[in-house]
């Protein structure tokens, strides 16, 4: 009778282990399916040519992008009198050749915005996929650009086009107006609202920030209250938000500059881009995909956003590289614009997010001092 048992155990026994086989096999050849089908759509961008660039260098642009105008349309602020004479019709820096561009190597405007729709974090973001390195160079909000507008201040560009084009025209006026300070127009964009932010470091579990001193802050009027405790932590999504937009203190003793505020972001930055390259992203991609559906504007194309994610996967930790754009200071009152340096953007530009086989030159840049 045991024995009968014991052999009706081990019949039951390789009877669940086929199914555990077979549902194994299910699953893997499931699996082999779906990436082979990603593998087939993941491809790096073809490079946007503009109608502009096109008509300049005579030549018909090829791929299947959209054509838009290297000139974006300048709008106005309502406190601005509405004449011509008061538009900028200044053209934009000279074209530059496909030819001359360096082979998978891509170019990015990112940008976060405000509760009025101001550009309050501006990038400009590249990716040699020779090297598998990254770069990003912070621009300051203030920072003033070459317009005939009464705010000429970098981070009101985004608002302006969004007076007269919607999404894109706010895109459009953004990227014209950084080309002017950094020689050439990115290549494609990514706009991140404040909840894409703060979801996405809850959905890593935090991450490690060192914090100077106690950041202290209540603004009533925008609902906004931060409260940090100095030293090192792992802040949660909102207080990792808080520390990368703090500039004002309760106690003005412990009021910061835009450039400090800049290398607190680029801190997060750094420490977010760390815990992504970690095993456990992996089973975190579904999450990552809501985020990006429901926060992420760009007009990369979803096999293109796959490639580049694929690439962060193979880089290492030491991959990105983060600079602010030089300046000569502030104007001081009562504008208080951050004043380009024209030599030190030519040097920075070409050692990093130059997408051009040539030097970007003086030439190429607008700066107004």
């Amino acid at each position: 009778m045991k024995c009968r048992t014991m052999s009706k155990y081990k019949r039951i026994i390789k009877i669940l282990v086929k199914i555990v086989l077979i549902a194994t096999c299910a699953i893997m050849l499931i699996v082999g399916a779906g990436w082979l089908y990603l593998r087939s759509i993941m491809k790096p961008p073809e490079i946007p040519v503009h109608s502009a660039d096109a008509a300049a260098l005579g030549y018909t642009p090829v791929g299947n992008r959209p054509q838009v105008s290297l000139t974006p349309n300048f709008a106005q602020t309502e406190s601005e009198p509405q004449d011509d004479a008061k538009e900028d019709k200044t053209p934009p820096p000279p074209a530059m050749h496909l030819e001359n561009r360096r082979p998978l190597f891509f170019t990015f405007l990112i940008f976060g915005l405000d509760e009025s729709r101001n550009a309050d974090t501006i990038m400009v973001g590249a990716y040699d996929g020779k090297t598998q390195q990254g770069y990003i160079i912070s621009i300051p909000r203030d920072t003033r650009v070459d317009v005939q507008r009464n705010n000429q201040k970098i981070n009101a560009a985004y608002a302006i086009g969004q007076n007269r084009g919607g999404h894109q025209g706010g895109v459009d006026r953004l990227k014209y107006e950084v080309s002017t300070v950094i020689g050439f127009r990115p290549d494609f964009y990514i706009s991140i609202d404040y909840m894409a932010f703060v979801r996405m470091v809850n959905a890593i579990g935090g991450v490690p920030i060192y914090v100077p001193f106690h950041m202290l802050y209540d603004d009533p009027d925008q609902d906004l209250h931060i409260n940090i405790p100095a030293g090192m932590q792992v802040l949660d999504g909102q207080n990792a938000l808080h520390f990368a937009r703090y500039r004002l203190g309760n106690d003005r003793r412990f009021t910061i500059n835009d450039y400090q505020r800049i290398a607190h972001q680029q801190q997060v930055i750094s420490a977010l881009f760390q815990e992504l390259l970690t095993p456990a992203t992996l089973l975190r991609i579904p999450e990552f995909v809501r985020i990006f559906n429901d926060h992420v504007g760009t007009d990369l194309a979803y096999g293109e956003l796959l490639w580049f994610a694929n690439q962060v996967r193979l880089v290492g930790t030491d991959a990105l590289a983060l600079y602010t754009l030089p300046s000569h200071g502030t104007s001081g009152a009562p504008y208080w614009y951050e004043l380009a340096d024209m030599t030190g953007i030519i040097e920075l530009v070409n050692r990093t997010v130059n997408p051009f086989t040539h030097d970007i030159t003086s030439a190429d840049l607008r700066i107004v001092r």
